[in-house]
């Protein structure tokens, strides 16, 4: 089976992507320093792809590490790069914390790349690399401007390396995934989005304030120029993300990309505010949310969703599970999750 190194791929992303890799016949190599994530998600990998998925844990801003690591696996076909911190709010209170880790481990993983001849990068990227957009649906050419926080500049970044890299190393190809909002689970419930503390992102607040662990939600501002005042994004459910690395990684490896860099937007090209996520939830699962709008929280853009055509066309891929397919199956995760725990 064909190796691909799979940074970050403990995560909620990139267990989700090692599953479908493995799933293709490939062979996924783990790695992962488990500050985001738990040793568990590994029992889930394998019980999904009845495999025994290659681990390997340390930290990537160690470059001595990660060309150690590399050199083992030197055979791979390629690199997914998810490994990085992610959350907004947070990056907006510690932006060296993000600067640190996120730019550097991404340059230790394209030198490490450049030395052991492993030819093809998929870079995890964001919308967040657009800011507020002008106009919507956002499409690839839509001009990036100023990041609305140190997370999104970090992506911003992260993509001027890479092509910065890639026009100097011509052995070398790389795909940006601006994604949108990945949520949901796998069918199986056994792997998930598993937030350490209280969580940055919507739906595990929305399924943990209705399993009973938070008290409320909170809904960031509710005087948006909206249609009901809340923000907008474009929902994406993991397992439809996670096909699209796959999607990605082959068409390197079959050399049928048209640029050494190119940049793919991912999500389902239909914009959600928080309320109408909140109802799809109640909806989908017979479920009442206790929530309050709050105030605006710093980093955060108005409203933000896709124009998906040039993925569909050129990856072949095309986001298949609706926004009630995505608020189940984040329920049922969590009742799998607490379950296991009493």
């Amino acid at each position: 089976m064909k190796k691909v190194i799979v940074t970050g791929g403990m995560g909620f992303i990139g267990s989700h992507t090692a599953v479908e890799l493995a799933n293709k016949g490939y062979d996924p190599i783990i790695i992962d320093n488990l500050s985001n994530s738990s040793l568990s998600v590994l029992d889930g990998i394998n019980k999904i792809t009845n495999k025994n998925v290659t681990f390997e844990k340390f930290d990537l801003t160690d470059s001595i590490a990660t060309e150690h690591c590399f050199q083992k696996h030197k055979d791979a076909i390629g690199v997914i790069h998810f490994a990085a911190y992610k959350a907004v709010g947070e990056s907006v209170k510690l932006p060296n914390k993000y600067y640190k880790n996120n730019i550097l481990s991404l340059i230790n993983v394209l030198d490490s790349m450049y030395s052991n001849n492993i030819p093809n990068l998929i870079f995890s990227s964001s919308c967040t690399v657009y800011g507020q957009p002008d106009v919507l649906p956002v499409t690839e050419s839509t001009p990036i401007k100023k990041a609305n926080s140190p997370y999104g500049f970090t992506k911003q970044i992260g993509e001027q390396i890479i092509n910065d890299f890639v026009n100097v190393n011509n052995e070398i190809s790389a795909i940006s995934l601006r994604y949108f909002n990945p949520i949901g689970a796998h069918d199986s419930c056994l792997i998930g989005e598993l937030p350490n503390g209280i969580p940055n992102n919507l739906l595990p607040y929305i399924t943990q304030t209705v399993y009973g662990i938070r008290e409320k939600l909170h809904v960031f501002g509710g005087d948006y120029n909206t249609h009901d005042g809340t923000a907008i994004r474009d929902y994406i459910h993991v397992v439809d993300l996670a096909k699209a690395h796959v999607k990605s990684i082959e068409r390197l490896e079959k050399k049928k990309n048209e640029a050494n860099h190119e940049f793919f937007n991912l999500g389902t090209g239909i914009g959600y505010s928080v309320l109408d996520v909140i109802n799809a939830f109640e909806k989908s699962t017979g479920r009442k949310v206790n929530y309050e709008i709050v105030a605006k929280r710093s980093g955060d853009v108005e409203a933000v969703y896709a124009n998906t055509e040039i993925a569909n066309k050129h990856l072949g891929w095309k986001a298949k599970l609706n926004i009630e397919d995505m608020t189940k199956s984040a329920w049922d995760w969590e009742e799998k999750l607490n379950s296991t725990k009493s």
